[in-house]
C-alpha cells in the first residue's frame, strides 16, 4: 500500500513538471510591442467612443459628429443631489417659509416651514425633504432680486 502511494505521487509529480516544462516560452515585452501608425491610433481612438469610419470611397448622405468632451466642466455627483441644511434653509427663506436664522440646523422652526411648504404644494407634510419635496423646494433657492431703483440722468455738474 505505501508503495502503491509513492509511485502515484512520483507520476503525479513527473507529469506536472512535463506538463509545466512543455509550455512555451513568453518573449519579452519589447519583442512583442511594435510602434502604431497614427491612422492605426485614431481608428483604436474612435472604436473605443463607438465611432464608425466610412469606408474610403463610400460617401456620406449627412454628415457625421464627432462627440466633444468638455473636460474642463466637472463630473456631476454621482446620484441625486442631497441638498445641505444652509440650502434648505435659505430656500424656505426664499419662499417665506422660514423666518428663523439659516444655521445649518434643522430645528423645529425648520421642520414647521418644512411642513407648510409641502401642505401648499400637495406633498406629504412629513417635515423631511425628499426628493419631491426638494425638486420643488430648490427653485425657491435662489434669492428673487428685488427691483433696483434706477438713477436719475446725471445733469451738469456746477461750478
Amino acid at each position: 500500500m505505501k508503495r502503491n502511494t509513492t509511485v502515484f505521487i512520483i507520476g503525479t509529480c513527473a507529469v506536472m513538471v512535463c506538463v509545466c516544462g512543455c509550455t512555451k516560452k513568453q518573449q519579452p515585452l519589447e519583442a512583442m510591442q511594435q510602434p502604431m501608425s497614427p491612422e492605426e491610433l485614431n481608428r483604436l481612438a474612435m472604436e473605443s467612443q463607438n465611432i464608425t469610419i466610412p469606408a474610403v470611397n463610400e460617401t456620406l448622405s449627412r454628415p457625421v459628429a464627432l462627440p466633444v468632451k468638455n473636460i474642463s466642466e466637472p463630473l456631476p455627483p454621482a446620484g441625486p443631489y442631497k441638498p445641505t441644511n444652509e440650502d434648505i434653509q435659505t430656500a424656505l427663506k426664499n419662499a417665506g417659509y422660514y423666518t428663523g436664522s439659516i444655521d445649518g440646523k434643522i430645528g423645529p422652526k425648520s421642520k414647521q416651514a418644512i411642513m407648510a411648504f409641502q401642505k401648499a404644494n400637495s406633498l406629504k407634510p412629513d417635515g423631511k425633504v425628499g426628493p419631491k419635496t426638494w425638486s420643488l423646494l430648490s427653485t425657491h433657492l435662489a434669492p428673487v432680486p428685488a427691483a433696483v431703483p434706477q438713477e436719475a440722468p446725471a445733469g451738469r455738474k456746477k461750478r
